[in-house]
Parts: C-alpha cells; sequence; structure tokens
C-alpha cells in the first residue's frame, strides 16, 4: 500500500491510541507489520493496537450484529454467537515474556462450527455440550478457516432454556480425507491415513478428574502431525490406521490432530512410504498450513534480528533474561549463552528463526569463548556484528518445528547447515532460464 492509502488505517489506529505513538513512528510501524511480518492489514492494525496499549477491537465502531456460525466471514468486528461448545480447554501462552492462561476450542451451532479463543478468561468456565451466549466478538481468519475472538470487550452468558444441535460430524461421505501435508488448523470433520510412529498414555488433572489422555506421532508420505486421543483406540507403535472424523486445533501455534469423542479408527493393511526424517518444504507451503513438526526450509539469511548475540539465561528456567531480570524468577545471575535470531527467505517468503549456540557455533564459524573474548575486548555490539557478518546473505538448511501467529511462521531449529552455492552453475542456469524467456 502507499502512504495515500495507508491513511485512513492510520486516523483509524490513532482514534484508538489518541497520543501515545505520533504520526512518524505509526507509519513505519504499519509498514514494518505489512511489508516486513507479511500480514494483512487488519493483523497489522490490531498488532499495532496491542502494542501500544489499546484495546484489541477499539477500531471497531459498527453496532453488534447476531450472526450464525456459517455466516461469520473472519472480519466482523462485533459480533454476537449463540453457539454449544463442542470442545474446550485452558492453556498457558506466554505474551510479552509473561506467562498468561487463555481458553480455546471448537463452538458450533445448526449452521456448522468455529474454533474459538478467550484471551481474558478471568473466572468463566465453559462446560462441553452447554450453550452460550458469545457477545461483543471479532473474528478474523487463519489458513481461510473463521476464528472468533473474545477479547476484554466480550462477555459471555450461559443460554439458559436454548438448545442447539450441531450437525452430525460422524463419520461420513461429508468427512474431507486429507494428507498431512495439508493439515491447518481450524479443520474439522477430517479424515486421516498414516502410520503411527510412537504412542503415549500419560494422567492428567482437568478440572480436578484424574483422566488419561493418549498421544503420539502419526506419519504419511506427506509429513508427521502429533495427534492426541481421550479415548483408548488401542493404537499401536508401527500399525497403519484410517483415523475418521478427526478436528484439526493449533498447540503453540504448530496444527494437531484430535482424535475426538466421535472419532471412528480402522486398522489398515499394507503399508505406508513414510520419511521418518524431515519433511522438505517451501515458506509459502508452511505459512499455508500453519506450522507442522520436523520440517526443513531452505534459503538466504536476509536479516538478523535484535536479541542475537551473547546472551544471558534463567539459571532456573532457562528463558532469556532482560536486563538482568527473568520475567519469572526476578534477578537471578544468568548463565550465559549464544544465539542468533535470524530470517530465512527462501523466494516464496520469509520466516523467522532461531539458531542455539550449537547452530550458531557452526553456522558463523565462532565459538562462544571466542566471541566472549571478542566481547570482553571489544564490547558485545562488535561480537554481534562479527558473527553477523558471518552468516548474513549465507545459504541455509534450517531443521525444526515450526509455529504460526500474526507475525507469522517462526522455527526453533533443530538442525542447521550451511549450503555451498555453486556460483558459475547457478548463474548458467539463471542464464538459460533468461534466454529461454526471450
Amino acid at each position: 500500500m502507499n502512504n495515500t492509502e495507508l491513511t485512513p488505517h492510520i486516523e483509524e489506529i490513532k482514534r484508538v491510541l489518541g497520543n501515545r505513538i505520533d504520526d512518524e513512528q505509526l507509519e513505519a510501524e504499519l509498514n514494518k507489520y505489512l511489508n516486513d511480518y507479511h500480514v494483512d492489514i487488519t493483523a497489522a492494525k490490531r498488532g499495532i493496537i496491542r502494542k501500544y496499549g489499546g484495546a484489541d477491537t477499539g477500531f471497531a465502531t459498527s453496532a453488534n450484529a447476531s450472526k450464525k456460525v456459517a455466516d461469520l466471514t473472519g472480519t466482523e468486528q462485533n459480533v454476537d454467537v449463540t453457539a454449544k461448545i463442542v470442545y474446550v480447554e485452558a492453556k498457558e501462552i506466554t505474551v510479552k515474556g509473561l506467562s498468561k492462561t487463555i481458553v480455546s476450542g471448537i463452538l458450533g451451532d445448526d449452521t456448522g462450527t468455529a474454533s474459538f479463543t478467550i484471551w481474558e478468561p478471568g473466572s468463566v468456565q465453559l462446560d462441553k455440550g452447554s450453550v452460550y451466549n458469545f457477545r461483543n466478538c471479532y473474528c478474523k481468519l487463519w489458513n481461510d478457516r473463521v476464528q472468533i475472538n473474545i477479547g476484554n470487550r466480550g462477555k459471555i452468558e450461559a443460554a439458559n432454556g436454548v438448545e442447539i444441535e450441531v450437525p452430525n460430524t460422524g463419520a461420513s461421505l461429508s468427512a474431507s480425507d486429507v494428507k498431512i501435508g495439508d493439515i491447518r488448523e481450524g479443520m474439522g470433520n477430517v479424515n486421516v491415513t498414516g502410520k503411527i510412529l510412537s504412542v503415549e498414555a500419560r494422567k492428567i488433572n482437568s478440572r480436578g478428574e484424574e483422566k488419561v489422555v493418549y498421544s503420539g506421532i502419526i506419519a504419511d508420505e506427506t509429513g508427521k502431525v502429533q495427534y492426541s486421543a481421550w479415548h483408548d483406540f488401542g493404537l499401536k507403535e508401527g500399525e497403519v490406521v484410517n483415523a475418521k472424523n478427526c478436528y484439526i486445533r493449533a498447540w503453540k501455534g504448530i496444527p494437531q490432530l484430535n482424535i475426538g469423542d466421535r472419532a471412528q479408527i480402522d486398522r489398515v493393511d499394507g503399508s505406508i512410504d513414510v520419511d521418518e526424517g524431515a519433511s522438505v518444504k517451501t515458506v509459502a507451503e508452511v505459512t499455508r498450513i500453519g506450522g507442522g513438526l520436523d520440517i526443513t526450509v531452505e534459503g538466504v539469511i536476509v536479516d538478523v534480528k535484535n536479541g542475537s548475540g551473547l546472551i544471558k539465561r534463567c539459571p532456573q528456567c532457562n528463558r532469556s533474561l532482560m536486563n538482568g531480570l527473568c520475567t519469572t524468577h526476578g534477578a537471578v545471575d544468568g548463565v550465559q549463552d549464544l544465539r542468533m535470531k535470524i530470517v530465512v527467505d527462501d523466494g516464496t517468503g520469509a520466516i523467522g528463526a532461531i539458531l542455539n549456540r550449537g547452530d550458531t557455533e557452526k553456522v558463523t564459524g565462532i565459538s562462544m569463548a571466542s566471541a566472549q573474548g571478542l566481547a570482553s575486548a571489544r564490547g558485545e555490539g562488535v561480537a554481534t556484528r562479527e558473527l553477523t557478518g558471518r552468516i548474513l546473505l549465507r545459504k541455509v538448511r534450517i531443521t525444526g518445528n515450526v509455529m504460526s501467529d500474526d507475525y507469522g511462521p517462526s522455527m526453533i531449529v533443530r538442525s542447521a547447515d550451511v549450503v555451498e552455492t555453486d556460483i558459475q552453475a547457478e548463474a548458467e542456469k539463471l542464464l538459460a532460464e533468461v534466454e529461454g524467456a526471450i
């Protein structure tokens, strides 16, 4: 967008934030979200408003409307929805270094289902199977699926006496067969055929009641995904199964296969050619599906972010310290570590990634002891610049788990390698492509 196109959006944000941010800074922030983070204008405005302390939906001015789930478009800013809880859970997330509890799950009415998140749940307790009025919600699209959000302006009321029959999502012809590599957050009523790579049963405490959850990894020829089931389907490592009528939700931005109460497990004769290693994908593919396990991306390091180089970590929780403080344990004697926060571009898009000490040393060729010596002699800024100079514009192959949020995909790297480029071969290839296009 050019400056003229940005003007009405800037005015909207200014009406919410007032004098908390000046025009020049606001324009720079908006350009960063749109051009560096590659998010849409709605997510950009919401991100800036949250960053500077405004209400999540403060720029909405329209009056509330009541809609059915199937009528939601993902652009609503003030909408009421009456729906039954299909699935619900509370989970911990980290926002700006601080831990907070949110409630998320799936709700539905007689027209369909959608995922939801309550960002400030307080003492709210939702019961599966009960019907509620969700007021002052705002919606957004994620991977072409509507998500319903209840922020600090939202209200939740029990809809006493209201009965809703959510469409039967039992395994049927209406269920969709999907490959694991195409799984995206928010999908419902999907059938997945894959090989069970691992099975684990563990006890958890859910609202004071001890339950057993069964989880592990399932894979096909396109990728792998973590699964969870609240019922013992007798899954065994190495067998091939067809899991029918499952739904997808994300944990820390990584899609997971949920085998719910209405799911059906069928054993499949034969085998699946599964690559138990990493799945090679482009950034565009990762962005489309929202994340995944053991993904490999190959591209050029185009940026090194603040927070790279020598850092200190909390000796108790391993979080990085800010000004000598841990967000959980306060002032502590930090343990020194080395990391690089990079941006990798493969031509289809960009992905953020964090290299640990071992991979930083391998990719840069500088050990932590050498970086410490350089920092001691000439300052930490010089050490960081030296590390940056060693990796910027180098081609790398990174592997790890990928998650996504409003800022785009990011990877916690498990392994990283420099990809040496044959300049002559690449030049000849480019020349051939140019000549072929003339």
